[in-house]
């Protein structure tokens, strides 16, 4: 967990929310993605590929936030 403590929480706030609405043009690549996986239909390498891709940073996101929440109610 120290690792997750080392976030900067803003950067990661912002990179969490760029990728997440990604592209801007269209419907966001995360939102087509879960859509795949929610349908059962998630099996090409590179949709697997970019659900982790564009989702990786908003896991980080709510772990980092879930950690802060815990620590302030712990102490």
């Amino acid at each position: 967990m120290n690792l997750l403590d080392k976030l900067p929480l803003w950067p990661l706030f912002f990179v969490a929310l760029l990728l997440s609405l990604a592209p801007f043009g269209s419907q966001p690549h995360l939102l087509e993605k879960l859509g795949l996986l929610f349908s059962g239909e998630l099996q090409r390498p590179i949709d697997i590929f970019d659900l982790f891709l564009h989702g990786a940073p908003a896991v980080l996101l709510l772990l980092k936030l879930f950690r802060i929440a815990t620590q302030a109610r712990n102490s």
